[in-house]
């Protein structure tokens, strides 16, 4: 039974369908006119069904004739009408739907009553000193900016970096803070914490973090400075009551504060600010247009920050002696001249791997690879191992008694691989029905076959690449001590705490994250990273050996120019590169230079705007864009099935996005793309 509806108040609602792009009105029920606002989310009946959806405009003028539904019901307290507005922005800028980012903005439970508002400053967190900002942008005195994010002469903000340069990070505006991966952030969160006064408008401090871990450290810390904190996405109705700091993860950037006192993104270089599926927003970019639209500043922090970030506001470092302090030795250890024959193990890492055994050093080992094998060549003829299914590289695995395999008579089977430093063959052992029996399977389509050559019948293999599983198992056999795995999020049942004790881990990149601090941490194939088929490969794998330096970092040294204590080791055979050179220097803008350079000559973000188009309807959508692209922006493909479009900046890309009608058919469009 349909509600009274005795006024002729009418609102637009936006349903929460994410193929549905187009808005409906609907009149408003007596029952539910106090509880309807902007941003309310709400239940309606469109074609039949009912859907839930948010109020996108109030008191709104319907179309002549068309006779209106009233609202079914009020699911609760939506995000506020400025979050609507960024949303919109939002969508256009990334080519996807409003609806989709309106989701990431609101609560995942119905919130029907709000706590009351934060009471402001807390007494231990004082405001950040002021600090004076000239013309274009520069901080007086010393500070390294310029307008536009160019990067200024080298100079010192403060002695250390501080509580001064957290007041020049917050002096206003946007600025982009180069901080050390063993500097303390913490001065500059507190310095826009001590911002926050008592708001009756639902206005707050808006901090983001990478990881809930750190969001999580960052609440808490707050918490002991007497600063309200509403942590999401737990406490969304706090947040939405305003008059905190909001501490959370990539969603946080929509969180639903009416308006920005201050806002701060840590490691805003890291990639977990890059939404993966469509819409493919960045939660700093949003964090800071949200900024620019409150007249708030907002402070982008990272020890490595990418071109785009730079390109975001002034730069603002601490000296070269504190930000020096604040980077661990890198030993860069070139493999030119290596015997190939020790595959992985160069002397210097069996010396750091027999010191974990022997003396309790923690070593963290880095490869990007699971897996025992990840790819083999017969060591008869050199053909690789490949799927006869799918042509897909085929990897040795073990098959556990009881299987197929495993109950095949007895019979000579070579499990070769580079087993030690000294050799990259072994030798043939005898299998027998109680034994895991060497294998090929093909990771695509989980085919398999036994240990032999498809071209010339051969039954020796040789490791061209060794995964995760494979390096754990040498490497125990070298430090002779338990080594602990880790690649990807953690599994049922694996204990991470135990991770944390191993006096030798090796992993993925994952490790970097969930294996705690160590005394030396050992990328074994540094050169994947840095040859790595992306135009953004030299600005990951600086961030890659930034984890790293965080891992290993300690206290500080006392001296001007001594180095945190820890150490990262990289082999590689390119010493050179301008990514180990920055590392070495602990000067990030050894590589921003090199990257700025390269990238204007190719014509590469932050020098253009780009986005990616692909799918089953990429092609006709491309065709489209082609046809409609005005002069300036190219439209360049098939390769692949995916299509690029370039723009001379993001006004012209999304402009020319949004005009061009979408086909039906699965569509991916990814502006920004972060593994182009």
């Amino acid at each position: 039974m349909a509600p009274d509806v005795t006024n002729e108040r009418v609102v637009r609602v936006l349903p929460d369908v994410s193929g549905l792009r187009k808005s409906f009105d609907y009149l408003v029920p007596d029952a539910l006119a106090d509880r309807v606002r902007v941003g309310t989310q709400v239940r309606v009946v469109l074609h039949g069904r009912r859907l839930g959806g948010w109020v996108v405009a109030d008191d709104v003028e319907p179309d002549p004739g068309v006779a209106l539904r009233p609202l079914a019901s009020v699911r609760g307290w939506g995000p506020p009408p400025s979050v609507l507005s960024l949303a919109e922005w939002a969508a256009w800028r990334w080519a996807g739907p409003v609806s989709g980012l309106l989701r990431t903005a609101s609560s995942s439970l119905a919130v029907r009553t709000l706590p009351p508002a934060g009471t402001g400053r807390g007494p231990s967190a004082p405001p950040p000193p002021a600090v004076p900002v000239g013309p274009g942008g520069a901080v007086e005195p010393g500070g390294a900016v310029g307008p536009g994010g160019a990067v200024g002469p080298e100079g010192a903000v403060g002695p250390g970096g501080g509580d001064e340069l957290a007041g020049a990070a917050l002096a206003g505006g946007t600025a982009v803070v180069r901080l050390a991966p063993a500097a303390d952030p913490s001065p500059v969160y507190v310095a826009a914490a001590a911002l926050l006064g008592p708001h009756a408008d639902g206005a707050g401090v808006l901090v983001l973090a990478p990881g809930h871990r750190a969001a999580a450290d960052v609440a808490r810390h707050l918490r002991r400075q007497g600063v309200p904190v509403a942590l999401l996405p737990g406490e969304w109705a706090a947040a939405r009551a305003g008059g905190r700091v909001v501490v959370g993860t990539r969603a946080a950037a929509f969180a639903p504060l009416s308006r920005l006192v201050a806002a701060v993104v840590l490691d805003a270089h890291d990639e977990a600010y890059h939404e993966e599926r469509a819409p493919t927003w960045a939660a700093w970019v949003v964090v800071a247009e949200r900024a620019r639209r409150d007249g708030a500043p907002c402070a982008l922090v990272s020890p490595c920050p990418t071109l785009e970030v730079l390109a975001a506001g002034r730069l603002v470092t601490a000296s070269r002696a504190a930000e020096r302090r604040g980077w661990p030795a890198v030993e860069v250890v070139d493999r030119r001249a290596d015997d190939p024959r020790t595959g992985m193990f160069s002397e210097r890492l069996v010396h750091l791997v027999r010191r974990a055994g022997a003396e309790g050093r923690r070593v963290v080992c880095v490869v990007n690879r699971t897996g025992r094998v990840r790819m083999l060549s017969c060591a008869a003829c050199g053909e690789l191992a490949r799927c006869e299914n799918c042509g897909a590289a085929m990897e040795l695995v073990g098959t556990p008694p009881g299987s197929r395999l495993a109950r095949r008579p007895p019979t000579t089977i070579p499990a070769e691989t580079t087993a030690s430093v000294a050799t990259a063959e072994t030798t043939a052992s005898v299998a027998t029905a109680d034994d895991v029996v060497p294998h090929l399977r093909c990771r695509r389509c989980e085919g398999e076959r036994p240990v032999v050559c498809a071209r010339c019948g051969a039954t020796r293999v040789r490791a061209l690449r060794l995964g995760v599983t494979r390096l754990a198992e040498d490497l125990q056999a070298l430090a002779g001590v338990p080594v602990a795995e880790v690649w990807g999020p953690p599994r049922p049942g694996q204990d991470d705490d135990a991770v944390r004790r191993a006096a030798l881990v090796v992993g993925t990149e994952a490790a970097l994250h969930r294996a705690g601090p160590a005394d030396v941490v050992v990328f074994l194939e540094f050169d994947a990273e840095l040859l790595a088929p992306r135009f953004r490969a030299g600005e990951q794998a600086l961030g890659l050996l930034a984890r790293a330096a965080r891992l290993v970092a300690g206290a500080a040294g006392g001296r001007a120019g001594e180095r945190a204590s820890g150490r990262v080791v990289v082999q590689t055979r390119q010493p050179r590169h301008p990514v180990l050179e920055a590392a070495v220097a602990a000067d990030p803008g050894v590589l921003a230079g090199a990257e700025m350079e390269l990238r204007t000559a190719l014509d590469l973000p932050p020098c253009s705007a780009l986005a990616v188009v692909s799918g089953a309807a990429a092609d006709a959508y491309g065709t489209a864009l082609r046809a409609a692209a005005p002069p300036g922006v190219q439209v360049t493909g098939p390769a692949d099935g995916t299509w690029s479009v370039r723009a001379p900046d993001h006004a012209a890309l999304c402009e020319l996005l949004a005009s061009v009608p979408r086909p039906t058919g699965r569509l991916r469009v990814e502006v920004d793309p972060v593994r182009a």
